[in-house]
């Protein structure tokens, strides 16, 4: 027996106690879990899928190690894990609240935080592509409008203390906007929008940094089993996310859309944060996101399904997954997987697959 308590790989200091159920429950685990995940990659000398913008604006694969994903080595005892936090060197970003995010890393020494990560645990193959031959499996992702405010901060962080280099990249056409929340008045300047927003992250290409991390869990098509290597992460630059939206926005206009869709109104409310601090050097998010609807529910900022994502993250680790199902035993530790509750699928799985815990 052993007198190991229920724990994540890797995590030592944390605002989550794993000892108590609740810390199991079914949003905690989604972002405990992912960070447990990127210690045991690390571990075993992998890094970690990194999706980064090149000069061309594509979207490329490189690597990056978790010691940078965190700004810290992994395995030092000054990392603190705060999940759900407001990363403060953003504080001064915003009017009012500053949201949340799904884990800032820390030192335990003086509280200094680290790195914002929001983080986004995916289902491969996803429901549009579970049909489809294994090299063609992808994961939707589903984004919330806090994500975009995360992202707009660390645009607009380089330029805080240099507005008039944002101005002068974003120019002052969109001056003649009277009314923001006038769907069929922004309509008119869409094209200008995503041509401004491709200018201002070109100007600060080689500041791009990790945003979204996002962990796959594969399993055998539309079956709740794992296949035998079923974990892998994916990290998206803040510039690399961008694009995801603004080409699907992009394929949406060309294809004469005619309408302000999830992915174009985020587009706006990126460009609008933007625009906002360029002028007054803070971004009233809240503001922007209430207003800025366009008849559209702000439950989420938008959603892309596999068939779009499998395109960007296409490589041998997303058909192969560098981590085995039996490895997940040494990720999920003292019985912690006796504490889920499985209302989710992943949970679910571990919760009802007691073999992959024995010797």
């Amino acid at each position: 027996m052993t007198d190991e308590k229920p724990g994540l790989f890797g995590i030592q200091h944390s605002n989550r106690d794993f000892t108590q159920n609740e810390t199991w429950g079914k949003n905690q685990f989604n972002s405990s879990f992912p960070a447990g995940l990127t210690n045991y990659l690390s571990s075993k000398g992998l890094e970690n899928n990194y999706l980064i913008l090149d000069k061309d604006l594509k979207v490329k694969h490189s690597k990056i190690s978790t010691s940078e994903l965190f700004g810290i080595n992994p395995t030092s005892d000054d990392l603190f894990f705060s999940f759900e936090s407001p990363y403060t060197p953003y504080q001064q970003l915003v009017i009012g609240h500053l949201p949340r995010v799904d884990l800032v890393t820390q030192l335990r020494s003086n509280g200094q935080c680290l790195k914002p990560i929001e983080i986004k645990l995916t289902a491969l193959p996803d429901n549009s592509t579970c049909i489809l031959n294994e090299q063609y499996y992808g994961c939707e992702i589903v984004i919330r409008p806090d994500t975009i405010v995360y992202l707009a901060c660390s645009i607009v962080f380089n330029f805080k203390d240099n507005l008039p280099q944002l101005k002068n990249l974003i120019g002052n056409s969109f001056d003649n906007i009277k009314d923001w929340s006038d769907g069929s008045e922004v309509w008119t300047y869409i094209t200008p929008i995503i041509a401004s927003i491709d200018r201002v992250i070109l100007s600060i290409l080689e500041k791009q940094e990790p945003l979204v991390m996002q962990p796959i869990w594969k399993t055998n098509g539309k079956s709740p089993k794992l296949v035998e290597n079923c974990l892998d992460i994916f990290i998206w630059s803040n510039f690399a996310f961008t694009q995801l939206f603004l080409d699907v926005a992009r394929g949406e206009l060309s294809e004469g859309a005619n309408k302000i869709t999830r992915q174009v109104r985020t587009i706006i409310w990126l460009f609008k944060m933007l625009y906002d601090f360029s002028k007054d050097g803070q971004i009233n998010h809240s503001k922007i996101i209430d207003e800025l609807s366009y008849n559209t529910k702000n439950d989420k900022a938008f959603a892309v399904s596999g068939r779009i994502t499998q395109r960007y993250m296409t490589c041998e680790e997303l058909t192969k997954p560098r981590i085995q199902k039996k490895e997940i035993k040494e990720i999920i530790l003292g019985g912690g997987q006796n504490l889920l509750s499985p209302e989710r699928r992943f949970d679910a799985i571990i919760f009802n697959s007691p073999e992959l815990f024995n010797s």
